[in-house]
């Protein structure tokens, strides 16, 4: 059946999704990135990304990206949103909706970012990326800072076992700035949501530090109290 005139009266484009995959290693937030190894940009540093196909919503064909880049099909995502600009693909008219993950760097599949000849880079000292990819970093980024002080989106980029310094590191990794020590940990002993456990973790020190984790059940009891 063909389509109604009025449809087939319009330009049709290319629709693409491109995701913007946020780690935390070493102390930073990091950015999971490959080399292009197609035309155009062959060679050049790029988000992960593919066409939306007939039988995929947009987050259906973001969540397929994920999964064959990290392996995991449970993952943090959220949409960006739509970029348009009409050149902005130099090889057709592509217009591409972003999305941001966060991701347990100890959870994902190594061999499979290899495979991609896939890597992570330090938001702080990225390489030139291809169209508008800087673009879409740099709003997800600027989602990411307004929300994670308003949910605790943060955990998962954590190990499920963490100390109070991975979890204040990792805020000044992903606002860019310093925290004071005192008034962070004054704020997290007010969070019911984070558990502390009987658990030490003695990797940089022999005394040890305790080891909290986030409580999900917790979290959704205090929220559905406050509305």
């Amino acid at each position: 059946m063909s389509a109604p005139k009025y449809y087939r009266e319009h330009p049709k484009f290319y629709v693409s999704v491109d995701c913007i995959i946020f780690g935390f290693k070493d102390e930073k937030l990091s950015l999971l990135l490959l080399k292009r190894n197609f035309e155009p940009s062959k060679g050049e540093w790029s988000l992960m990304g593919g066409f939306i196909q007939t039988n995929e919503s947009a987050d259906d064909a973001a969540k397929n990206v994920l999964g064959k880049l990290t392996g995991l099909d449970q993952v943090y995502m959220e949409q960006v949103g739509a970029f348009s600009e009409i050149e902005r693909d130099p090889g057709e008219r592509v217009i591409s909706i972003a999305y941001y993950a966060l991701i347990n760097i100890d959870d994902y599949d190594k061999e499979g970012v290899q495979n991609h000849n896939a890597y992570w880079a330090d938001i702080n000292d990225l390489p030139a990326l291809i169209f508008d990819h800087k673009e879409m970093v740099v709003k997800a980024r600027n989602l990411m800072q307004q929300k994670v002080g308003r949910t605790p989106i943060g955990f998962n980029l954590l190990p499920k076992l963490f100390t109070i310094k991975q979890l204040q590191t990792l805020y000044e990794a992903i606002y860019g700035e310093s925290l004071d020590k005192r008034n962070f940990r004054k704020r997290v002993a007010e969070m019911e949501f984070i558990e502390q456990t009987e658990e030490i973790d003695k990797s940089g020190s022999k005394r040890g530090a305790r080891l909290f984790r986030f409580n999900s059940d917790a979290y959704q009891r205090m929220k559905k109290f406050k509305m």
